[in-house]
């Protein structure tokens, strides 16, 4: 009999886990020697796409942005493993 899963876990997931495992995802890609340019490319979209819009950002949001795309992916295979495993 498989029970649905408690929401606190999923806020857990959502709120804590998941930014924690994008902070440290690029940490370790950083220590093995992945280029920050490829690293850092969604970020660095992200700060062109607010260039062309007139403003001037610092480095930090590309930072960021890459970290919030990254967590966003941590969350989509998280939610999708846990419907797949509701299922079945």
């Amino acid at each position: 009999m498989a029970g649905r899963a408690h929401p606190l876990f999923l806020w857990i997931f959502l709120l804590i886990l998941a930014p924690v495992g994008a902070a440290v995802l690029v940490t370790v890609l950083l220590l093995l020697g992945v280029e920050p340019r490829l690293l850092f490319a969604p970020g660095r979209a992200v700060r062109s796409l607010l260039e062309l819009c007139g403003l001037h950002p610092a480095n930090r949001v590309a930072v960021a942005s890459t970290v919030g795309f990254l967590w966003a992916v941590i969350v989509a295979v998280g939610l999708a493993w846990e419907r797949r495993r509701s299922a079945a």
